[in-house]
């Protein structure tokens, strides 16, 4: 258990008022008062226990002491030496580790001024010049030892500034993390439930308009709606799972990719779009993340044409690959309304498609197409 600085002052002080009474008596048969002895004791030993909370008035109040001795116990033999004349080295010590050197030098003026005057009191003692050089030993000892800590209690500080700092970052970094994973998260949900709702509400008009009449399409449609459901759910616990805790055992699957826009395709037939695929170049090899971003443009897009280019409407989905380069493209010849549709419900549909080409450096345009219907164009750059 570490003990409180405090204490360890405390002590200090302790010992020199100790050592500082015992020679009390020896001080007070020169004719050296006792109330101007205790007097001093007080004012230099006193202060020592509260030195480091504050170090300017407790080391001048020591300096008072010091120069309060000068007057009161000098005599016929000269001054004498006192336990609780190292008070004045520690407080040395503590403006030069504890304050500042413009501060410590001031004092220092003071305590050479001090032991000059001690040493004028003491002329005639052969023994005084080493008495005053060994004090000058001392108090730059105590000099000495005050830069080093001092140096080391700047350095501490420093370094908590910095861990502070790096602390605050890391947070603020977990925070940015968070909000992209988020994002990223809303994303692929939006993409997936969109996509699977329109497909399951599509084939359940058609099983409830053709229950009667044609069971067998309604069987069919009944089916579809059950698959299509099971996907999405299966693609819904794969995204949950990220945000689950880590005793809870999680159902991966693997990421989409280009590969399975073959797949959107059929599901866009099966709800009633006749689609055309072309792809031109291999699909099969891309990054990672190119490969998510493309079957997520083309389901985005596929599920817009569903819910709003209306009957009679056929789309074409081309992929085109370069070795700079991959090119998508979705055309219908629709109502061409999913951008006044985004802006009057809210949805995030085009926005999302828009960040995932940005992310990889692509480039994404959507719009009325000029013969009509609607357009997507994303462009994915390849090359290293």
């Amino acid at each position: 258990m570490k003990a409180h600085p405090a204490f360890g002052d405390s002590l200090i002080a302790g010992i020199l008022l100790i050592f500082d009474m015992g020679f009390g008596v020896a001080g007070i048969d020169r004719g050296v008062s006792f109330s101007a002895f205790l007097a001093v004791t007080l004012l230099m030993v006193g202060p020592v226990p509260f030195r480091r909370y504050h170090p300017l008035g407790t080391s001048y109040l020591i300096l008072g002491g010091a120069f309060l001795q000068l007057f009161t116990h000098g005599g016929s033999d000269g001054i004498p030496v006192r336990m609780s004349d190292f008070a004045l080295a520690i407080a040395l010590y503590t403006l030069v580790a504890y304050t500042n050197r413009k501060t410590a030098l001031i004092y220092s003026g003071w305590l050479l001024a001090g032991t000059l005057l001690w040493a004028i009191f003491q002329v005639g003692e052969i023994q005084a010049v080493f008495l005053v050089f060994f004090v000058f030993m001392i108090f730059g000892f105590s000099w000495a030892m005050g830069e080093f800590i001092g140096a080391r209690r700047a350095y501490q500080r420093e370094m908590e500034q910095r861990l502070l700092l790096l602390e605050t970052e890391r947070d603020q970094q977990a925070k940015i993390a968070v909000g992209e994973e988020r994002s990223r998260i809303a994303r692929e949900l939006h993409d997936v439930v969109a996509h699977a709702v329109s497909v399951m509400i599509v084939h359940a008009d058609g099983a409830a308009y053709t229950i009667r009449s044609q069971p067998e399409v309604a069987e069919n449609a009944v089916r579809t709606i059950a698959d299509t459901g099971r996907l999405a759910l299966t693609e819904m616990r794969r995204l949950l799972g990220v945000l689950r805790s880590e005793d809870a055992e999680t159902q991966w699957a693997p990421q989409p990719d280009a590969r399975g826009v073959v797949e959107l395709a059929e599901n866009t037939r099966a709800a009633g779009v006749p689609v055309r695929l072309e792809i031109n170049g291999d699909v099969d090899d891309l990054p990672v993340g190119v490969g998510l971003s493309i079957y997520r443009i083309v389901q985005e897009a596929l599920t817009n044409i569903i819910k709003h280019a209306g009957a009679g409407t056929t789309a074409l989905v081309r992929l085109a690959r370069t070795p700079e380069e991959l090119r998508l493209e979705v055309i219908d010849n629709g109502f061409g309304t999913p951008h006044d549709v985004v802006k009057v419900s809210g949805g995030n549909g085009l926005i999302g498609m828009r960040e995932r080409a940005a992310v990889l450096g692509g480039e994404f345009e959507a719009g009325p197409n000029p013969g009509g219907g609607w357009r997507v164009r994303a462009t994915f750059p390849l090359a290293a």
